[in-house]
């Protein structure tokens, strides 16, 4: 049988896929460029570690403004932390000992309101409910609050347009003179539950705040002199209802 001879032609690969065949158009080839150019002069952008440590450690490290004692805070000549906070210990107390003699108050002390001295006989108020096993922070908070403004729209409302109280001094008074009632709730730890000492002492508790409220009210605001009564009414009512909160 007779050999047939088929004509194939040669197959030619690419150079690119044959590594032993010659490139002769190597040097004639464009290299094609990165699609990305690190700018040296860049140092986050910069490939090259040296010179990225180098241009790092060069510029200036913000420590403080207390470098070198120029931004330094010179803590002896702030203001206490108190101070700063609008509580005055010494202005708090001279208010208290004013109310504790309920025969001589001294009003000039209580032209400049605060409610420093006012939350913390309510906090005290508290406490001692607290320890006769009453849990009233919400209810005796409310009651401060609705007795202030009680006071201010009764006082407004007899002065009329000459009534200068405001609300704030309204409180701070209602507040201060919380003490005789802070006092009776102390005592009222040692006092037997049911019997007429009891009454007593808190009627002369409640008479001794009612006499110190008056009185403040009727100094520090103006025409208070013609309203007197009504206003000692208004304040018999607001600490009565504070003593039956601690007798009941």
């Amino acid at each position: 049988m007779a050999n047939k001879e088929f004509k194939v032609p040669p197959v030619a690969f690419p150079s690119t896929g044959n590594p032993a065949a010659p490139a002769p158009n190597l040097q004639q080839r464009r290299v094609p460029n990165p699609p990305f150019q690190p700018n040296s002069g860049i140092p986050f952008m910069s490939f090259d570690i040296g010179s990225a440590a180098a241009s790092t450690s060069s510029g200036p490290i913000y420590t403080g403004p207390g470098v070198g004692g120029v931004g330094s805070a010179n803590f002896e000549e702030e203001e206490p932390l108190l101070d700063e906070l609008g509580i005055h210990p010494e202005q708090i107390w001279s208010k208290i000992r004013s109310v504790l003699n309920p025969f001589r108050v001294n009003h000039t002390v209580h032209k400049d309101s605060d409610l420093s001295g006012p939350i913390l006989l309510y906090m005290s108020l508290c406490l001692f409910q607290l320890l006769a096993g009453k849990i009233q922070f919400g209810v005796i908070l409310g009651w401060i609050v609705v007795s202030s403004i009680f006071l201010y729209v009764v006082f407004n409302m007899l002065a009329g347009r000459t009534g200068n109280l405001d609300l704030h001094t309204c409180t701070s008074v209602v507040g201060y003179c919380m003490l005789p009632v802070v006092i009776f709730s102390a005592l009222s730890l040692f006092l037997p539950v049911d019997g007429v000492i009891r009454l007593s002492v808190a009627a002369v508790f409640v008479l001794w705040a009612t006499r110190a409220s008056t009185g403040l009210v009727v100094s520090l605001a103006d025409g208070g002199d013609e309203h007197r009564g009504l206003i000692a009414y208004a304040s018999f009512l607001i600490y009565t209802l504070f003593s039956l909160l601690v007798i009941f």
